[in-house]
């Protein structure tokens, strides 16, 4: 077995520096978007909490109680341990109810934000590639879903169709994907005048591998970005929709159509509103933050 030379040695070390270089700069970075990093590990706990909620609520979020109905918080006078955020109009347990409520609203943001993307990219790819009459016509489509109010379409359609969680999601997913469209189409638009684009072109590359394989890797951290900004906005928009009755459907727990119920008990049992109003505030700040502090460690023009 033959002694590494001293240039090896030499490579090796230098190799060495730089790992260690990295990795000093990688925690740096870390270190300034610490709030971003610390919303990222709320929000996991809060994704944790929701999975999990069969093993860690305390009562079943439907179990009827009118023997403690409007009970305090522990900490306050008539409180008890036994309901720990107190209890709702007919003896629910808050605190189940919050638990089981963040799936509602966890699920609605990710599969609406799943949809709005697919559906905005796939617009906005073929808006800024091949331009013309396309994109004439995704554009003109995109201002008429801009100007349409979204609490109309939200009528609209859960009028025709029914309130209930799937077809929200669909709304909040039809109607979340023009700003998708607009920002890959203006990213597509300079990508596509690029070297390594008008290479594969000469090269006899296809539409779609062109597409697909030189053009949609570009443009993977700003999708990213706006998706994760957008998952606090549809979650405020169930929010909102669930209040107003157009979503989630009683008795199911869901953030919304428990702030909606508990705006009637505000003066004489502020908790029942309080509560699922703080999930959500909570929720969309780190989501927020987090999100912020993603496109500061992904944008190439900002060195942290």
């Amino acid at each position: 077995m033959s002694t590494p030379s001293r240039v090896e040695l030499t490579e090796m070390g230098a190799a060495h520096i730089a790992a260690s270089a990295a990795r000093q700069a990688t925690w740096r970075r870390l270190l300034r978007l610490r709030w971003g990093v610390g919303a990222a590990v709320v929000l996991l706990l809060i994704i944790a909490s929701a999975t999990v909620a069969p093993l860690i609520a305390p009562y079943d979020p439907l179990a009827v109680d009118i023997r403690h109905r409007l009970s305090p918080p522990a900490w306050m006078d008539r409180g008890t341990a036994e309901h720990l955020l107190g209890t709702d109009q007919v003896g629910r347990d808050l605190l189940a109810r919050m638990i089981y409520g963040g799936r509602v609203s966890l699920v609605v943001g990710v599969a609406a934000v799943i949809i709005s993307a697919t559906i905005g990219v796939l617009l906005g790819l073929s808006a800024g590639y091949f331009g013309g009459n396309t994109d004439w016509t995704i554009m003109t489509l995109i201002n008429v879903m801009l100007t349409f109010p979204f609490v109309l379409l939200a009528l609209a359609v859960i009028a025709v169709l029914g309130p209930n969680l799937v077809n929200m999601i669909i709304v909040l997913g039809v109607a979340g994907w023009p700003i998708y469209a607009r920002v890959v189409r203006a990213e597509t638009l300079a990508i596509r005048e690029r070297e390594f684009v008008l290479a594969g072109r000469a090269l006899g590359m296809g539409h779609v591998r062109l597409v697909f394989r030189q053009i949609v890797p570009n443009l993977v951290s700003t999708i990213v970005v706006i998706a994760t900004l957008q998952v606090a906005q549809v979650i405020i928009l169930e929010s909102f929709l669930s209040f107003l009755g157009l979503g989630v459907q009683p008795p199911t727990p869901a953030w919304g159509n428990m702030l909606g119920e508990g705006r009637v008990y505000m003066l004489n049992s502020w908790w029942i509103a309080t509560f699922p109003g703080l999930a959500i505030f909570v929720t969309t700040l780190v989501i927020n933050l987090m999100g912020n502090a993603l496109r500061d460690w992904l944008d190439p023009h900002l060195k942290l």
